[in-house]
């Protein structure tokens, strides 16, 4: 925690000496990051009620057994998104954020681990709140969520689009050929796994599956940010993404690891821009490699076995040894279809040898949907989804589950009946005023945790997203 603490105050410097630097330099040129025309500033407010039908299952009891009796549950996120213009092509952003609450299903048992390594988010692997991965503990609490400089370098002399401000966005031309890098606190999933139709769970599909990739295990803490550096080399018709990021100390964990040479997570992203029927696409093919103190999952079912597992704090959140590693891909890719909308789709795969470390405990998930604009039922600012998402895990986390143990989502005492979990999704998002959005949300959840046992799961929620 020191050195954790030692390490925000050096780069609290370096920010200031950035901005300080930036300011003497433009202060000689009719002050001009004195305009307003070099802010940014935006906010955004989601709460979503969810709730769950009783379902059959009763009769499993585990650490993190999604309760089979009904249950309602809230969420509550607001961010304050501010960023300033420092030079041509770089800017600072600050996104303070408050969060609380938690999602259905809360374990219903008293949990002879540490609270503090849990998120409110148990007993299904595709979690149905997206906004649940923003939530610590069920208390509201306020947060530093990102804190970085982005800088943009034109690369030739191609066209620039002028980006008008937007959240962590200040307005300035973009060039089409560019290299962009991007340092400190921010969320990974905001530069890579990006999908026009299935990303944010504040205005799209709520489900963890959809959000993104199911399979890669992307470096966050708790609440889903991390410390990172990414270079972004794009072309107009093609991109490479490369990030180093830190990893939480303990699964799931909201203190990250400051060892970079025993921890650390390297992710790969190329993208390629296509033509089908005069429509323009997208696909991205992704790559990971997470190296942590994540055990295997045959070495803590031997211990389980053996009656020998640690469970003060439990084994398989913790470790005891660097050098677990995970690593996997994923594709994914969107195709518009004029004013219809879209479709889109996921496919990723890891390792499975490993613990879960930071996302969700899928090994291998595979979704396909259809984002339909309301323009033909003269509704042209309202969204209709659908969407199947398909999950499942590796032999040996199926092995690990059935002799009794828990990650930090999954776990019904035992699996005798693994079966893939699979999800339906869909919804329907109304604009009701010019910054006020409400979405109507049905999901239903096949074997949840993998249980054949248990479920169907009918979930029902209604979102409020209040963003200007």
């Amino acid at each position: 925690m020191q050195h954790n603490s030692r390490t925000h105050h050096w780069f609290g410097l370096f920010f200031l000496l950035v901005t300080g630097t930036a300011q003497a330099q433009q202060d000689n040129n009719n002050n001009y990051l004195d305009s307003l025309q070099n802010w940014s500033l935006h906010f955004q407010f989601t709460t979503i009620a969810q709730g769950h039908t009783g379902f059959k299952g009763a009769g499993y009891d585990g650490r993190n057994t999604l309760s089979a009796q009904p249950d309602t549950a809230l969420s509550v996120t607001t961010t304050l998104f501010l960023g300033r213009r420092l030079w041509k092509g770089a800017a600072v952003y600050l996104n303070p954020e408050l969060a609380g609450g938690r999602g259905v299903g809360h374990r219903n048992s008293q949990s002879p681990y540490d609270e503090s390594l849990y998120a409110p988010a148990v007993g299904i692997a595709g979690f149905p709140n997206g906004e649940t991965f923003r939530i610590g503990s069920a208390r509201p609490a306020l947060y530093i969520a990102r804190f970085y400089i982005e800088q943009i370098i034109r690369l030739d002399k191609s066209p620039t689009k002028e980006a008008q401000s937007d959240a962590n966005q200040v307005e300035e031309p973009i060039p089409a050929s560019r290299l962009v890098i991007t340092a400190g606190k921010f969320s990974i999933a905001d530069i890579f796994d990006n999908n026009a139709y299935a990303h944010d769970p504040r205005s799209q599909f709520f489900n963890w599956t959809l959000m993104n990739m199911g399979a890669w295990d992307y470096p966050a803490n708790t609440r889903g940010y991390t410390w990172s550096l990414a270079t972004e080399y794009i072309r107009p018709t093609y991109a490479v993404r490369v990030a180093a990021s830190l990893m939480p100390i303990v699964a799931n964990g909201n203190v990250l690891d400051w060892n970079v040479g025993k921890s650390n997570a390297l992710t790969l992203e190329l993208e390629h821009k296509f033509q089908v029927l005069r429509r323009a696409g997208t696909v991205r093919l992704l790559g990971f490699r997470n190296v942590t103190k994540a055990p295997t999952y045959a070495s803590a079912t031997q211990l389980l076995q053996a009656g020998t597992y640690p469970t003060d704090p439990a084994y398989i959140l913790t470790g005891t040894n660097y050098g677990g590693v995970k690593y996997g891909f994923g594709l994914n890719f969107e195709q518009p279809l004029g004013d219809v909308g879209g479709v889109f789709g996921r496919a990723s795969w890891n390792n499975g040898q490993t613990a879960t470390w930071a996302f969700t405990e899928i090994d291998r998930s595979f979704s396909l949907g259809a984002y339909i604009g309301g323009t033909r039922w003269h509704r042209q600012n309202d969204v209709v989804g659908i969407a199947l998402a398909q999950n499942g895990i590796s032999a040996e986390h199926i092995a690990f589950l059935n002799a009794g143990g828990s990650g930090f989502m999954l776990g019904d005492g035992s699996l005798p009946n693994y079966k893939p979990e699979n999800s339906l999704e869909m919804f329907y998002k109304a604009r009701l005023a010019h910054t006020l959005y409400l979405t109507l949300d049905y999901q239903l959840v096949q074997n949840p945790g993998y249980n054949g046992d248990r479920g169907p799961v009918n979930l029902f929620a209604l979102r409020t997203h209040v963003e200007f």
